[in-house]
This record gives C-alpha cells, structure tokens and sequence, in this order.
C-alpha cells in the first residue's frame, strides 16, 4: 500500500489564502463581503478556507479583472 502526501493543504489561513492568490488580506475580505456575508450577516474574525475555496475565490478576481478590462476598454472608445 502507497502512502502519499496530498499536495495541497487542508485548510489556509486568511494570510495564507491572500498570499497564494497574490492578493492583500483587505481584498480578500472586499471579495468575501461581496460575495458571501452580503446579507448582513457579519464576516466571522477568522476564517479557514480550502482548496476549492479559492479555486472559486481566484474565479471572483479573474471576473472582477475582466469586468474592470471592459469598463476601461469602453470608456476609451
């Protein structure tokens, strides 16, 4: 029986999942105001987030990137 280490961690910190999505903590917590504690519910004081988590997160920053592309592009024109 192989025995393997999983490539990913467990679970990251807010630190951690803000440095491996090359981004400052401030805008990790603008995304998840955005678009998870957006009903007034208060974003918790620390939160854990998986590898699907910011596999989706790094989704918001690459739509958010785009959308600001298309505002500039049509501003120009």
């Amino acid at each position: 029986m192989y025995i393997t280490k999983p490539t990913t961690k467990q679970l990251y910190s807010e630190k951690e999942a803000a440095e491996a999505l090359g981004i400052p903590v401030i805008l990790l917590h603008a995304l998840l105001d955005e678009h998870v504690f957006n009903e007034g519910t208060p974003r918790p004081e620390n939160i854990e987030f998986t590898a699907s988590d910011l596999l989706l997160i790094s989704y918001w920053i690459e739509t958010a990137t785009r959308q600001r592309q298309s505002a500039a592009t049509a501003g120009t024109s």
